[in-house]
This record gives C-alpha cells, sequence and structure tokens, in this order.
C-alpha cells in the first residue's frame, strides 16, 4: 500500500490480465460481528485486511471475544448468551459497517460503553437508529451534536427492560446500515417471542439488506421479510456458529476492473477472481449496467472476463438504488461515453464517507465534463474531444472509493495524467488497490516518468534516490548495486574480475534472479544486503563496470524496472545511455572531502575503523579512475541538474529533487470545491 501524500498515475493504454479481489467490507464486518454473537467458534476466510476490519476486530477483542488472525483467516470465539466486557471505549475510525451493527447490539446486550470515530464518522448520521432503540428502552445519549457520534450506551444495570409488543419502526430512506444493524442484533432478545421490524418510507439499498438476510441465515436466524417493509424475527432466535464460513470478494471492489475492461481491455480481457455472477452482493448488478454502456462480460461461479464492447461506451440514464457504492465507478465511465449519463436515486451518497455527489461533481469538473448535481442524481457529460481533457489533482476526501474511481481517469485519450491526492485512503477496503491496478494495465514505455540521478562515489545518490522513490511512489534501480551483485556472483562463480573473464560474467548475467525489497536486495533467493555493501564490493563494482560486455548485458535488465506507476533510477549512465529520454536527470555531487567525511562517520556508526586520509585519496582515486574510463565515463548528462550537496542534508536534497519534479507536472492544485 502507498503511504504518500500523492500518487501521479501516468497515461495508461489498454488493460489485460487477471486480479484476485480482497475480501468484501460489508461480508466481513457483518460476519465478525455475527461470529462474536454467536455460540461456538467461528472460522473466516478470505476475510478482508483493511482499516474497517480492523477497527472492528479491535472491538471485538475489547468485548471479550477470543480473536486470532492469520493471514486472511480469523478464528473467532462468540460470547454465547455472555454478556460483553464493561465499561469499553470504542474507537471505530470511519467504519459505519462497525458503527452502526455494534451500536445495536450493545445497547440492547447492556453495559457501559463509548462509541467514537474520526471527525467524518462524527458527521456521519446516526439519529434514526438511535430513534428505533430508544422505542425499546433503550439508554443512548450523544456525546456531541445530536443525532451524530460518538454516543454513550448506558445500561450500567444490564439488559435493559425493552418493549418488543409492538413494531420497531426505523427509516428506510437515509442509509440501509440501520436497518442491518436491527436485524443483527434484535436476535439477542427474540427468545420468547418474535420482533417486528417496520420500515418507515422506502428502503433504499436493498441489495445490502439482502446480504444481511443471507449471512443471518448462515448463523441459524432466519428472517421473514414482506415486501422490503416489514421484517420478523423468529420466536426461539439464537445464533449459533457454522464453524466456516468463506468471505466472498467484494463485488464494489470489483467495478474499478470491469470499468477498466470496458474501457480499455484488449482480448482476453481482465479476469476478476474472487466474486462471480451468482454473487450474494447487489453490487454484482453493476455488471447489468457495464453491459449496458457496451462491455462485453462473461462469468461464472467465481469469476468474471472484461473485454471493451461498443467505444465510446454508450451514456445511459439509470436508477441506481441497487447498486449505491459501485454506480460511483459509472461517473467516471460516463467520461468515455458517447453523451450525457445520468444517474438517479444515489442519495444516500450524500452521508457516506464524504458527500459523493459533491466529492464525484467536483472532481469530474476538473477533469473538464460538465457536471450537473441534485440531492438524489448527478448528471455527466464528457470533454467533447481530447484537447478539452486536463490533468487534474484528484481531492479524494478520505475516501477509499473516490480515489479508486479516478484512477480510471489514466485512460483519458489526450494522453494526460493524473494525480490521486492521499493514495493510502484505499486502506479502507482494498490496502493493495493501485498495485492491483498496475500488474492489469498497460502503457508505453515511454509514457512511465524516470528520473535519473547520478555522480560520483559518496556524493548520497543512492540515499537521495531511495528517499525519492519511497516519497513518490515509485519502484527503484540500484545500478551500483547490480554491478557489486554481478561481482559478488562472479566472484562466487570462480570468475576473475577482469577483461579475460568478460564474456564469461556477461553469460553469468543473464542468469540472475535479482530484486530489491525496500531496503535488502536478494539474489537467487539470497539476501544479500549486507554481502554488497561492503567497501571490497565497491572496489569490484568498479571494476566489473569497466567491462563493455557486462555492461550490455545489464542494459536489458535495468530496463524491466521501468514500471507503474515510475522509476526513480540511480546510477552512473541512467541518463546517458540507460534512459536517455528521462524527463528529469540530477547530477548529485559534493567535495570529496565531504564525501570522505561521510564515509568516515558511516564507517564508524557501523563499529568499522576508518582513516580519513585514506578514505580521501580513495575517493579522488575512484574519481579519476571513473571519469577517465572509456565506456560511460563519469560526468553529467547534458541536460542534467546539478546539485551540490556538500552543503546540505539527504533530506534537504530530496526536496529540491522533488521541488525540481513538481515543475515539470501539469497538474493544476487541487481544491476541494
Amino acid at each position: 500500500m502507498f503511504a504518500i501524500p500523492f500518487l501521479d498515475l501516468p497515461s495508461l493504454g489498454s488493460a489485460v490480465g487477471s486480479v484476485r479481489l480482497p475480501g468484501s467490507k460489508s461480508i466481513s464486518n457483518r460476519v465478525l460481528l455475527l461470529a462474536a454473537l454467536s455460540q461456538g467458534t467461528t472460522l473466516v476466510q478470505d476475510l478482508l485486511a483493511s482499516d474497517d476490519t480492523r477497527v472492528m476486530l479491535d472491538a471485538l477483542r475489547q468485548l471479550g471475544c477470543g480473536v486470532e488472525e492469520d493471514g486472511t483467516q480469523a478464528r473467532i470465539v462468540g460470547l454465547g448468551g455472555c454478556l460483553p466486557q464493561s465499561p469499553a471505549r470504542l474507537f471505530l475510525g470511519n467504519a459505519g459497517t462497525a458503527m452502526r451493527p455494534l451500536t445495536a447490539a450493545l445497547a440492547l446486550l447492556g453495559g457501559e460503553y463509548e462509541l467514537g470515530g474520526i471527525a467524518r464518522m462524527h458527521e456521519r448520521p446516526i439519529g434514526d437508529l438511535v430513534d428505533a432503540l430508544r422505542q425499546l428502552g433503550c439508554h443512548i445519549d450523544y456525546l456531541g451534536q445530536d443525532g451524530y457520534p460518538p454516543l454513550r450506551i448506558a445500561q450500567a444495570d444490564g439488559v435493559p427492560a425493552l418493549s418488543l409488543a409492538g413494531p420497531i419502526r426505523v427509516r428506510g430512506d437515509v442509509s440501509s446500515q440501520f436497518l442491518t444493524a436491527l436485524l443483527m442484533a434484535l436476535p439477542l432478545v427474540a427468545t420468547a417471542q418474535e420482533v417486528v421490524i417496520e420500515v418507515v418510507g422506502e428502503l433504499i439499498s436493498k441489495p445490502y439488506i439482502h446480504i444481511t438476510l443471507e449471512l443471518l441465515a448462515r448463523f441459524g436466524i432466519a428472517v421473514r421479510h414482506e415486501h422490503w417493509q416489514r421484517f420478523i424475527i423468529p420466536a426461539g432466535s439464537r445464533y449459533q456458529s457454522p464453524g466456516t464460513i468463506h468471505v466472498e470478494a467484494d463485488a464494489s471492489s470489483a467495478s474499478y476492473f470491469i470499468a477498466a475492461g470496458a474501457i480499455a481491455g484488449v482480448a482476453p480481457g481482465v479476469k476478476v477472481l474472487g466474486v462471480g455472477l451468482d454473487s450474494i452482493q447487489g453490487d454484482i448488478r453493476f455488471v447489468e449496467a457495464a453491459r449496458l454502456m457496451g462491455a462485453q462480460i462473461s462469468g461464472g461461479p467465481n469469476w468474471l472476463q472484461i473485454e471493451r464492447g461498443s467505444w465510446p461506451l454508450k451514456a445511459i440514464d439509470l436508477d441506481c438504488n441497487h447498486i449505491p457504492d459501485a454506480a460511483m465507478t459509472l461517473a467516471v465511465m460516463a467520461l468515455y461515453a458517447d453523451g450525457t449519463t445520468t444517474l438517479r436515486n444515489i442519495a444516500s451518497w450524500r452521508v457516506k464517507e464524504t458527500d459523493r455527489i459533491a466529492a464525484m461533481a467536483t472532481e469530474l469538473r476538473k477533469l473538464g465534463a460538465t457536471v450537473e448535481e441534485g440531492m438524489d442524481f448527478i448528471r455527466v457529460t464528457p470533454p467533447s474531444a481530447p484537447a478539452d481533457w486536463r490533468a487534474a489533482t484528484i481531492h479524494t476526501y478520505d475516501d477509499h472509493r473516490v480515489a479508486m474511481c479516478f484512477s480510471l481517469a489514466a485512460f483519458n485519450p489526450a494522453g494526460l495524467p493524473v494525480r490521486i491526492e492521499d493514495p493510502k485512503c484505499v486502506a479502507k477496503t482494498f490496502p493493495d488497490y493501485f498495485e492491483a491496478l498496475f500488474s492489469v494495465v498497460q502503457t508505453a514505455p515511454h509514457t512511465i516518468p524516470v528520473i535519473c540521478l547520478d555522480g560520483p562515489t559518496a556524493s548520497g545518490k543512492g540515499t537521495v534516490a531511495a528517499a525519492l522513490a519511497q516519497t513518490l511512489g515509485y519502484a527503484f534501480l540500484d545500478s551500483g548495486a547490480l554491478y557489486r551483485i554481478t561481482a559478488l556472483a562472479a566472484i562466487r562463480a570462480g570468475l576473475a574480475l577482469e577483461a579475460s573473464a568478460e564474456a564469461e560474467i556477461a553469460a553469468l548475467v543473464r542468469h540472475l534472479d535479482i530484486r530489491f525489497e525496500a531496503e535488502q536486495v536478494w539474489l537467487n533467493g539470497e539476501n544479500i544486503t549486507t554481502a554488497i555493501r561492503t567497501e571490497e564490493a565497491g572496489m569490484n563494482a568498479s571494476r566489473v563496470s569497466g567491462l563493455p560486455a557486462v555492461r550490455t548485458a545489464l542494459v536489458a535488465l535495468q530496463h524491466s524496472f521501468r514500471c507503474l506507476p515510475g522509476l526513480v533510477a540511480d546510477g552512473r549512465d541512467m541518463g546517458t545511455i540507460i534512459f536517455p529520454q528521462a524527463p528529469l536527470k540530477i547530477f548529485l555531487t559534493a567535495s570529496a572531502e565531504a564525501r570522505a567525511q561521510r564515509r568516515y562517520q558511516q564507517l564508524i556508526a557501523k563499529g568499522d575503523s576508518a582513516n580519513m586520509s585514506a578514505l580521501l585519496a580513495d575517493l579522488q582515486e575512484r574519481d579519476a579512475r571513473d571519469m577517465s574510463r572509456s565506456v560511460a565515463p563519469l560526468r553529467p548528462a547534458q541536460d542534467a541538474l546539478l546539485l551540490d550537496s556538500t552543503h546540505c542534508t539527504a533530506h534537504e536534497a530530496v526536496q529540491q529533487v522533488l521541488a525540481w519534479w513538481q515543475q515539470r507536472q501539469p497538474f493544476v492544485p487541487s481544491t476541494q470545491g
């Protein structure tokens, strides 16, 4: 997952390949709570690992449930009729799928609890649920603004005396999570008599209620409903663990890859694994909407295959009440349609992680679209021609779906990049979303940006390049490490680091399995980070780098590091030989005395002995050798920017390179509108 302030997506071309989706957030948190309320132990498989499930798991531990985690599996030991631990203060982030059901369950079980979250959670309404629970006799107080979290549940004397004789009424036109919360909590008290819930007004997001009913049945609760307006929980209800339960992949997350296939899918197209046409999730009906817009989609029990069909896409006018989350993806697909697309009956967007109607309208306009918005609709007319598209900085409002939707704008016909602010917000439901997207999209190599750093030994270019790559979320290529690795491999193979063994070393390079992981370097499955960081390894690297055949053999390997979303390449000939068209080249230098002092401090910090005079002489000797060699001599590229780091820190050098990089970008600064 990217932990950077923004992520720049270069222009994307086609989409092909397969992607396995993470588990559904809606199913994951429902299953976790149902398992916690049940008798017995539940093994939850393919659980979503995200911010929302994390806060639910943490809350369940606080309440006294046994929780064991192993990757995407969790083993939950349910309360089984026992009271939760109390008092407790629960932090639930911005997870409505945790806040609403836990509020209902804890209010009925009894005890003292405070439930809160981040600032946005305290702006998301919960008053209709609280009103329904107060009808029953539950004691719930608002700790801030009436109608909104944080809440205090005060059942100090245990389970409250409940009024279950008449129907419990709850509004259905604000959020289906209110009804879901009651449906999951009321079986706890439907022991001697049936409990009836009546929905006041139209029930929105019925597919999410369908998910709830399906899962309740898996845990032994058979709820009947009458036309989605009246729900009957049978007397004698008791939660019982199913033993093992599998979490479907998230159908809402599938929408981004369905859209990518519809926009840019080339044969055989994009294959989505983990969710299929028989999904219990309502958002699987996004497939119908995508087909209306022209996508070619086939599928089976656990997979979908998508290719581009009609082009441009067809504009649609659609009631989206049945796919409230996935419908956001349609708003971005509308950028590629042949006219104006209208999405209706989406009032619930206003009370999600942000006001999604306002957010989508604001960000779509930045790209050049004409947008009209109302209380429950959005109307999108795409840019009329490629020249009307604009390179935009997308503000994401701490909303995972805004970030994921607008990544699709990088397929724009103008070939413009798109900047996604706060990309880490996708952790709410899909922490590895951008990595998954990059695995199925292709673009011309020249569109993938490369920043090249060169400079003499001990100038700090490796440190600066690595920090720069981490800041931008780019891949990192330490070409110097490649030469160190080659030298190590050659020595282990019994080869002399001389011209007489040049051909054999070059042949060896073609079979090396090299990868960089964070600050670690691996060769053929072995961590060789320490082995290549010695002074001797540096000298050996300098020797093999002067062998023309070896350098030629390493060119293809270095080119392979150029991948989405971009690359920072550190090395002597990165900007002159390997990536001569790189849009930014930096020559990082410092005085020999400053470089010797830095190397001296590094060696002393590691506990090694060091002599300043010897280090200075060695650096000066290397400089002379590197500048005079016949192959790729040390010198700045003609279009490189010179950065003297003699009197600045590595952090300051990174900030200067970033400033130069920003000056070359076409983005207009984001405003929230």
